[in-house]
């Protein structure tokens, strides 16, 4: 809560993703849902005075791998004695490709946290951007699919219609549709099937996310323990294979032998 009370002491006011805040709304009892950051979203040109407060707290910030910056970068990190935060400056980026802040933080409500000023995604937008979250770790995590059921369970009245929209409106609805069919087909998430046909990426890709995202896979959390197999997934699921091949030649190009030797 004091990156809360930081930021709001500079005027920013940030989206609180994921965490503590979806647990405190969702969970019967927050601690069911086990987190270790604080995500924060805030406005691109609000990153500078965030990061500033979050230094005041004495959390440093975490230097960045060569590369990962630009369109790879959606966050910076910050660490210290008071924990782990990460400071969004987009929502999401995958394989290239963003999920920009702006729209997000623009239709957000805002509420209070502990005393603390904070912003909520609005439900459809939020019911997306987990799922988009969740399918980018490849569902690596079964809390990531209970907190769609938990989320649709709390707000009955959800526009699916909306929630198309918004899916359709990012790079890359096919995540949507991998982390809301494997919540079905293993939680009964009661998604309509207009909604899941809609979003649904090619039939190859439908028959190899029942492979990738089987139960068994899922519970032992395969694709996290088994580095190769991770990236050919992500190749393999991608909604756009091109920007997503680069990606995935930049990560094997992170871990080759060679890299870092200098040159003969």
């Amino acid at each position: 809560m004091r990156s809360l009370e930081a930021l709001g002491a500079v005027g920013v006011v940030p989206v609180l993703l994921k965490g503590y805040g979806l647990a405190r709304r969702l969970y019967p009892e927050p601690f069911h849902r086990a987190t270790t950051d604080v995500d924060l979203l805030v406005l691109p040109a609000q990153v500078a005075a965030a990061s500033r407060a979050l230094e005041g707290l004495g959390l440093v910030p975490v230097s960045e791998r060569p590369g990962h910056g630009g369109a790879h970068a959606h966050h910076h990190a910050f660490h210290g004695p008071a924990g782990w935060v990460e400071l969004h400056f987009r929502a999401l980026a995958s394989g290239g490709q963003a999920l920009e802040a702006e729209g997000l933080v623009a239709h957000a409500g805002e509420f209070e946290l502990e005393g603390h000023r904070v912003r909520y995604l609005r439900a459809e937008e939020e019911l997306v951007y987990l799922a988009l979250h969740a399918s980018n770790h490849l569902l690596q995590r079964l809390a990531w699919l209970m907190d769609l059921k938990l989320l649709l369970r709390a707000n009955p009245g959800l526009s699916w219609r909306r929630v198309v929209e918004v899916a359709q409106g990012t790079a890359f609805p096919h995540l949507a549709w991998y982390a809301l069919d494997a919540a079905r087909r293993l939680l009964g998430l009661a998604v309509p099937a207009e909604v899941l046909a809609a979003l649904a990426p090619r039939r190859w890709q439908r028959g190899l996310a029942g492979r990738f995202f089987s139960e068994e896979r899922l519970l032992s959390a395969r694709l996290a323990a088994h580095k190769a197999e991770w990236l050919l997934a992500k190749l393999l699921l991608a909604p756009r294979v091109r920007p997503m091949a680069r990606y995935v030649l930049w990560r094997v190009g992170e871990v080759l032998p060679w890299r870092g030797l200098p040159p003969h």
